[in-house]
């Protein structure tokens, strides 16, 4: 039949898209379906723009450390509005681009809403298809608490929202999403206050990262309140956020009567007042309304979409990849995973599959923070006596000459009497960009001896990695 394809593909995020074009690639018939902008969560609301405000950011600790290498001049006053509109420019190109690259590689492209009819049809925009295989790579949503004036906030979505720098923000959440927009914030000139429900933040990382992190933004002058169980918020949003809030609440900045926000706490305390509240307190699979059920497609527990170790659902012709399994929520991971899944299914690469372990990642706070592998915890649990620990702590050389001293924290975690590493962890100046060279060390099994044998880069930071002892 005409409307037939081998493989449907339920969402045009960069999973999704990885899946598709390599399958076409393959000589498969593809049809994507994606209602919203090409590129998910990353290219639109995450990775990409974030990593450009994270550049701004960096290039304003830049302006304060000037001096001391000799610039006299007087750090410029930022242009958010500049800021954004370059940054959102830059967002719709790659929008374009991702169209551009699927049609080339031969996917057929729908415009619109796809729901499951059974495990293998799909209504694509209206339109009923067939698919010998189905992938649903659908992705995730931030989550807003239910709890009384929760819809006067806004989510990491309404921060890209932003029409203006609020003065005064609370980042609620204690991961990697309300370090990086607080870190940016408060870079750019906001007076943040982080609120963490726990004792510290970055929890699923190596303690040592979360507790240098905390150490550092306290002294660049983020406020972190722990323990801190918001209960309700009240007031209004100050006109400085004007941005989008949620759950239909006024959006900040709208013509209602601006007034600050407090946060009720629920231990007692109350905080504010605020211009802007951020809610970064996890994240939702998109699960809702594509037919799950009619299809026999199974949740877990959490709510995610079930999957075995090669991105099988229960139903045998239905898979789905990124986000919205729950696992290694991250974009390479997503792609990986996609492409990994098409190279199986499509071309002939039987056992193909992408193994969740060894997964390297970066936080982009200020300074970075990489990490790849088992945490110290993490390693002890499972192996016991047999786990050694290096580490490493210094200030970077680019410190030398200013007046913020931010000191760097290395570790390398090993097990057994030849010391393979099987954790590396750094928050400092270049994190960001030497971990990725270190996974693959890890990945391969490296040992501290294969390290140690590495003639170190000098003067650089990185060649800590290699001098610990």
């Amino acid at each position: 039949m005409a409307d037939h394809y081998d493989l449907i593909v339920i969402g045009g995020g960069s999973g999704g898209i990885a899946c598709a074009r390599r399958a076409a690639q393959y000589g498969a018939r593809v049809i994507l379906a994606e209602a919203g902008r090409l590129g998910g969560t990353c290219v639109n609301v995450g990775c990409v723009p974030k990593k450009v405000m994270w550049n701004a950011a960096e290039l304003a600790y830049g302006f304060g450390d000037s001096p001391g290498y000799g610039f006299r001049a007087e750090p410029p006053p930022h242009d958010w509005a500049v800021l954004r509109q370059g940054r959102d420019a830059y967002v719709l190109r790659l929008n374009g681009i991702y169209e551009h690259n699927l049609l080339a590689s031969g996917v057929e492209l729908v415009r619109g809403h796809a729901t499951l009819i059974d495990a293998h049809t799909a209504e694509l925009a209206g339109r009923r298809v067939g698919g010998s295989h189905i992938v649903i790579a659908t992705g995730g949503r931030p989550q807003v608490p239910e709890l009384p004036g929760a819809g006067l906030g806004i989510t990491s979505d309404g921060f890209f929202e932003l029409s203006r720098r609020p003065a005064r923000v609370a980042v609620v959440g204690s991961g990697y999403v309300a370090v990086e927009l607080g870190g940016v914030l408060a870079a750019l000139g906001s007076k943040v206050t982080l609120l963490a429900r726990g004792t510290g933040v970055l929890r699923p990382f190596d303690a040592m990262l979360g507790e240098a992190w905390l150490q550092i933004a306290r002294e660049e002058g983020i406020e972190v309140l722990t323990h801190a169980v918001v209960r309700s918020v009240s007031g209004m949003p100050g006109s400085s956020a004007a941005g989008s809030s949620v759950q239909g609440s006024p959006a900040p900045g709208s013509s209602t009567a601006p007034g600050p926000l407090t946060l009720a706490l629920a231990d007692g305390r109350s905080v504010g007042p605020f211009d802007c509240l951020i809610w970064a307190v996890g994240r939702l699979p998109n699960v809702g309304g594509i037919g799950l059920e009619a299809a026999g497609v199974a949740l877990d527990e959490k709510g995610y979409i079930a999957t075995d170790a090669f991105q099988v659902t229960n139903v045998s012709s239905i898979y789905a990849i990124g986000d919205v399994t729950g696992r290694a929520q991250l974009t390479p991971v997503a792609i990986a995973a996609g492409r990994r899944l098409a190279d199986r299914v499509f071309g002939g690469q039987a056992g193909r599959h992408l193994p969740y372990e060894n997964i390297a990642t970066v936080i982009f706070s200020h300074p970075p923070i990489g990490t790849v592998g088992l945490t110290e915890a993490q390693a002890r649990a499972r192996h016991g006596a047999a786990v050694k620990v290096y580490t490493s702590t210094f200030t970077p050389l680019y410190h030398a000459l200013t007046t913020r001293r931010l000191r760097s924290h290395m570790k390398l975690v090993c097990v057994g009497a030849e010391e393979r590493i099987v954790g590396a962890h750094v928050i400092g100046q270049g994190a960001d960009e030497m971990l990725q060279g270190f996974a693959v060390a890890v990945r391969m099994g490296a040992t501290k001896r294969d390290f140690d044998d590495t003639v170190a880069v000098h003067p650089t930071s990185a060649e800590e990695m290699v001098t610990m002892r």
